[in-house]
């Protein structure tokens, strides 16, 4: 097999490797590997270049400055009451830590030797070390969870870069942003032999700037690759993990959280002028018919201004904190009203008018709270204070199906925080090339802890519900007739071929065990002796089972290396039964 030689960048650093040539991928056509980008989906910031332009511009003020202004949208509404509970109840279902871990590698289906699977798992323990996974996993998962994203800058020795990371550092990811440097390239295989463009990836790193991008309008990029507006990094010293979501047009990356931003706001001011009407129906209201006399209009206006002040008392209702504040002209009496009349009976009157009557009227609050948990993909159920747990499986809603589902899709898409990092760490170790670990990486598979008290009652209900199946296809007496023991094995207790192997054998050893089957007494009655014969001629009226068992313990017995005397006289007297009813 022919061979090349390949260099590889990594954390600045040049490595040189002969790489084979199956690892190359095929041309499309002429000198491109492919029309699309291998990165297609990716959000980053896109720049061109060109031979003739002594430099280009990264627009600050568009996507990048729209995305961070983003983050930090996410972490206000992130704050309101019911969104809190409700990621709150995400991240409780997605990470659990009442176990003795929180997430472990499988490599079941990684094909090496049992050898390079226990020093990748010695690897990836350091990685949660690093991490410090077990003890932070509830706020990673957070961060990640409300931001869309999250970055960590994996720091190494430069002088010793084959002991792989040292540190994993947290970035703010409004401070730092993905660019990737796009050049035109034409192919002469469009319609016509004409000249088609595509894009090919030039170069790619990450860009970081202290203050933020949500203030800078435009950044220079030169020709010797600075931006004044930030430091540039290499994009192997950084682990990027997004969301998997984007905007209609694939260039910002969006949060979980995107489309409850209008449900929050909807509610907050449907509640701020619930509050409102309130404050000002809830009381009764005063009416006040003040007697002017014969007084002009303008006199009359100014009489009627002054008994306005004295009488006044001003609340003021503040939605930025919530507080009802008392805005008082002047001392005002709020007991008794002392009005003047005079002889003829004439004088100011104060009559009452009702306050509100629909005030318990919350159908539109639950309406908007109902919307925003939809928009969270939060089953209504679980945030509600009244509604009691219920260890009922049989009454688990659609809903509930569907926010486990959602579970698993995170799990999913955070784990290549572990992907990329663990890639990142071997290596730098040299324990295997980048080409290698691209082999096995979608092999690699993670198993998080899981709530063992809900777990535990659903299995009990799925357990149950198997067996009122089994016992009543065996009152009715069709198991052997209709269905055969090997199907109710399949179909109704779940049980593959390798179950069936090893549950058979394993009963075949506790039958041998005085523990699980105890010897018979010699003396016993006449009513378990009549049992025992009838029982036995029912046996021997059903050779089908006779049969179907022994193929059970010949497949069972025929996987044990080392029988035993009464192994070989079981699989003897199998092979008969066998033979016989054949």
């Amino acid at each position: 097999m022919k061979k090349r030689i390949k260099t590889i960048r990594l954390f600045g650093f040049e490595f040189n490797r002969i790489t084979p040539d199956y690892i190359k991928q095929d041309k499309v056509a002429n000198d491109a590997i492919s029309f699309v980008d291998r990165d297609s989906d990716s959000t980053a910031a896109v720049i061109y270049s060109t031979p003739f332009a002594s430099g280009s511009f990264v627009d600050m003020n568009g996507n990048i400055k729209t995305e961070a202004e983003f983050i930090t949208k996410y972490r206000e509404i992130s704050g309101q009451p019911e969104v809190d509970a409700a990621i709150a109840e995400i991240v409780n279902q997605a990470i659990t830590t009442d176990e003795e871990y929180v997430v472990k590698i499988d490599l079941d289906n990684v094909p090496l030797e049992e050898n390079s699977k226990l020093i990748i798992k010695e690897q990836f323990d350091e990685v949660l070390t690093l991490f410090d996974f077990n003890a932070s996993a509830y706020d990673i998962f957070k961060r990640w969870y409300i931001d869309g994203r999250i970055y960590y800058h994996a720091v190494i020795d430069p002088k010793a870069p084959q002991e792989g990371i040292k540190e994993l550092r947290y970035v703010d990811p409004r401070k730092l942003r993905e660019i990737k440097e796009v050049q035109n390239q034409k192919l002469p295989v469009g319609i016509s032999n004409q000249a088609a463009e595509v894009q090919i990836t030039k170069n790619e790193f990450y860009l970081y700037n202290e203050k933020g991008f949500t203030s800078i309008t435009k950044a220079p990029y030169g020709m010797n690759g600075d931006l004044s507006g930030g430091i540039r990094i290499s994009k192997d010293s950084v682990i990027h993990v997004p969301s998997g979501l984007t905007d209609e047009n694939g260039a910002i990356g969006l949060s979980y959280l995107h489309k409850a931003i209008k449900p929050t706001n909807e509610l907050r001011t449907l509640e701020d002028s619930l509050i409102i009407y309130r404050l000002s129906r809830s009381s009764e209201r005063r009416v006040w018919n003040v007697d002017v006399g014969t007084l002009p209009p303008l006199k009359a206006q100014q009489y009627l201004q002054s008994v306005m002040n004295l009488q006044k008392n001003r609340l003021i209702y503040d939605a930025t904190t919530g507080q009802v504040r008392d805005d008082r002209k002047m001392m005002t009496m709020t007991e008794d009203f002392w009005i003047p009349k005079w002889a003829d009976g004439r004088g100011t009157t104060v009559d009452v008018l009702q306050g509100g009557q629909n005030l318990g009227q919350m159908d539109d609050v639950v309406y908007f709270q109902k919307k925003l948990y939809n928009a969270l993909n939060v089953p209504v159920d679980r945030l509600l204070s009244d509604s009691p747990f219920s260890d009922n499986t049989q009454e688990i809603s659609r809903a509930e199906v569907k926010f486990n589902k959602f579970i698993v899709r995170l799990r999913q898409q955070f784990t290549l925080l572990f992907t990329k990092a663990l890639e990142r760490h071997i290596v730098l170790k040299g324990l295997m090339s980048i080409e290698e670990f691209k082999l096995i990486e979608k092999l690699i598979k993670y198993h998080f802890a899981r709530d063992t008290h809900w777990d535990e009652l659903v299995d009990q209900q799925v357990l149950t519900a198997r067996l009122n199946t089994f016992m009543l296809l065996e009152q009715s007496q069709i198991i052997g007739k209709y269905f055969s023991h090997k199907w109710v094995r399949k179909n109704i207790f779940q049980q593959t071929d390798e179950d069936i192997v090893q549950m058979t054998q394993e009963i075949m050893e506790e039958m041998q065990d005085p523990l699980y089957n105890p010897p018979e007494p010699e003396g016993g009655s006449e009513d378990d002796g009549s049992e025992d014969d009838s029982s036995q001629a029912n046996n021997k009226g059903d050779p089908e089972d006779k049969v179907d068992g022994a193929k059970h313990i010949v497949q069972a017995l025929t996987n044990v290396k080392k029988k035993s005397p009464k192994d070989e006289k079981d699989l003897r007297k199998a092979a008969q039964v066998i033979s016989k009813h054949t």
